[in-house]
């Protein structure tokens, strides 16, 4: 069925994503990632190590999905009607594939995913499972009673099939088989889902299968429902998955007797072996851990993973049965789940042999600028540190945001350890602690935060409060005091009035005595702000002053009939029968209304007789009859004037316009 004593391919380091699992027991760990696979059902899972592909059969679907080590989907093999058992061939260039309902067997090129040959293994009852043994490729076939096994020589030019190879009928449906290139020339067979488990080994060195050992019930467990076997690298034993007992049972090829167990809990459905010979041993678990590590020979597991609920019953997603498999390098393990809504995923345990580490890492919330902070944590394993064991650290901040090495600190008996820093830059700064691990350990990683408070710097701005001709040019200047490495300002002006948006009018570095001036054209009264950005060690600051803009207001009168000084005043003379027309002219705004006030001198003083607001055009103007039946001789003057809020808007400060004198005669 597998053959997991693949290539010795290089491992490359593959950064993956979110944690997915939640481990569990002895040696908790937790799992590094997990992709959902577009599979209706699996049958069987392979690891190519030289490609670094995952290959999944699914029965249903007739398809072979093909996955990278992160569970990214790389490829896709399709038409392969019930393709359940596969096998890889010990360079990793070649996928072998049993086709139940295609009655075939397949070769598939591992690196292009395509297939490349297929051989016919006759009608009815097709391969279920194959292996590698003896120079050929076995595959098991047969339902209801006609179960057995047949060979092929897969580098012969022509089909070569040789069916009926078991001339004892010892199973009922076509067996599960494995084989090891610890024990060459030999292939073990169980018969799945059976009740109580039956097991076979076979001498397949000639070319042809002899029986070399049996056991109906091995171990008078009374157990059944075999799920998966797996022949270990040393090809000493077979170790069994089947729904009971809850172990995983081994037993040696040479009799099929009892050589120990792997115990793990309820409903074992799955096992695997790396190179190394540790045991990868899996359950249907709703309510327990799902996957199980041990080193060889041991009862104890040297982790356990529980997968999380995916789905939507009280009971976790499940492991899938036959649904594990080692990368080549031991660097992962690879499990396939299933919720119960039939949503299969592929979930990666990164070092799953080394027993997980805790690493945690404390930081002050607060800390002042170039001043010292500790930073303190804890590392903790199952298995004790030796002496003398480090962590380093790392800080990222503004002034290194890609993270500057500050060396190691040592970690106590207790597991604790401490780690003083004097952060030069202020905002946010991150401490990364790393444990490297060892050969026993798994890697860590934790950090921490705290907020550098930056020092504040002087930044000044000139001519707040200062009241400004319509239309002139002012120039501001900032002034920047100490700062680090920034030396930039910025001035922006923002006229009242929504119709106009702050403006960037100058940025640029300031001169040797720290300032920065710019000309500002004003028409409205305006906010001129001067921004300094900050840089890693001094804080932002902005500064905002106001400044106010007349209007423009040009007026005069007509009608009269002379002009003249009088009474130190330039006079305009209407006769008494015609009416003053007095024109304005006023910078214009939507909605402005200018006043015109009339007033009249009497007992030594000028005394308001009008004052109205009337609306200018879209040109700003504006012509006001003074109408009815003026008196002769006493003096007069009228203007119009903008005041701020009640002319209809409040883009500039209150504005009076200057005097026109007038006098009527007959």
């Amino acid at each position: 069925m597998h053959r997991r004593t693949l290539s010795t391919a290089t491992a490359l380091a593959v950064l993956f994503g979110s944690v997915t699992l939640v481990a569990a027991g002895a040696g908790s760990a937790a799992a590094d990632s997990s992709a959902l696979l577009p599979v209706k059902s699996t049958g069987d899972i392979v690891v190519d190590g030289v490609h670094q592909r995952v290959f999944i059969s699914d029965p249903t679907a007739g398809q072979v999905v093909v996955t990278d080590y992160a569970g990214k989907v790389v490829a896709t093999v399709g038409s392969l009607p019930g393709v359940q058992g596969l096998e890889l061939s010990p360079d990793s260039g070649t996928l072998y594939a049993a086709l139940h309902d295609g009655d075939a067997v397949v070769a598939i090129d591992t690196a292009k995913a395509t297939e490349t040959r297929r051989w016919s293994t006759g009608q009815g009852g097709g391969p279920a499972y194959v292996a590698l043994a003896g120079g050929r490729l076995w595959f098991s076939y047969g339902d209801g009673g006609e179960g057995n096994i047949g060979s092929l020589d897969p580098n012969a030019a022509d089909q070569g099939v040789t069916l009926g190879q078991d001339t004892g009928r010892t199973f009922y449906e076509a067996p599960i088989l494995d084989a090891s290139a610890g024990a060459p020339g030999t292939l073990v067979a169980g018969a799945p889902g059976q009740s109580p488990v039956e097991l076979a080994v076979y001498d397949v060195s000639s070319g042809t299968a002899s029986r070399t050992a049996y056991r109906f019930d091995p171990g008078n467990t009374g157990g059944g429902n075999l799920q998966d076997l797996a022949v270990t690298p040393d090809g000493r034993d077979v170790v069994t998955a089947s729904g009971a007992p809850y172990y995983q049972a081994v037993y040696k090829l040479t009799d099929l007797s009892a050589d120990g167990k792997y115990v793990t809990n309820t409903y074992p459905n799955a096992v695997d072996i790396a190179p190394n010979g540790d045991v990868a041993a899996g359950t249907f678990s709703w309510y327990d851990p799902d996957v199980h590590v041990f080193k060889p020979g041991t009862s104890i597991p040297l982790k356990q993973y529980d997968f999380p609920n995916t789905g939507t019953s009280s009971g976790a997603d499940t492991l899938a049965p036959a649904g594990l498999a080692w990368a080549p390098d031991e660097s992962r393990l690879f499990a396939i789940s299933e919720n119960d809504s039939n949503v299969y995923s592929l979930r990666v345990l990164d070092a799953p042999t080394k027993t997980s580490t805790t690493l945690t890492a404390t930081a002050p919330a607060t800390a002042a600028r170039a001043k010292s902070l500790t930073l303190t944590g804890t590392l903790s394993s199952s298995a004790a540190f030796p002496a003398g064991t480090k962590v380093s650290v790392t800080r990222t901040d503004d002034e290194s945001p890609s993270g500057k090495p500050l060396g190691t600190a040592t970690v106590a008996a207790d597991g604790s350890y401490s780690f003083t820093d004097a952060p030069p830059a202020g905002g946010k700064v991150t401490y990364t602690v790393v444990y490297a691990g060892d050969s026993n350990r798994a890697g860590a990683t934790a950090s921490a935060s705290t907020t550098v408070a930056k020092t504040a710097t002087t930044l000044t701005l000139n001519n707040n409060g200062k009241v400004y001709d319509y239309g002139r040019d002012v120039t501001f200047t900032a002034h920047l005091g100490t700062t680090y490495k920034n030396r930039t300002v910025e001035i922006w002006a923002d006229p009242y009035g929504s119709d106009k948006p702050s403006t960037l009018v100058k940025k640029g570095t300031v001169n040797s005595a720290g300032d920065l001036s710019a000309t500002v054209h004003l028409t409205r009264d305006t906010k001129v702000s001067a921004k300094f950005t900050g840089d890693t060690r001094y804080a932002p600051k902005t500064v905002t002053n106001s400044v106010y803009t007349r209007v423009k207001i040009s007026t005069s009168l007509s009608g009269y009939y002379k002009s003249a000084t009088a009474w130190k005043q330039k006079y305009y003379y209407f006769r008494k029968s015609k009416d003053p027309v007095h024109n304005t002219t006023m910078s214009m705004y939507p909605g402005r209304k200018h006043q015109l006030q009339v007033q009249r001198y009497s007992d030594g003083a000028w005394r308001t007789t009008t004052a109205e607001y009337f609306a200018l055009d879209r040109y700003g103007k504006d012509a006001v009859t003074l109408d009815g039946t003026p008196p002769v001789g006493p003096r007069f003057r009228v203007r119009s004037s903008y005041i701020d809020s009640k002319s209809g808007d409040n883009v500039n400060t209150t504005t009076y316009g200057a005097w026109k004198y007038f006098v009527f005669t007959r």
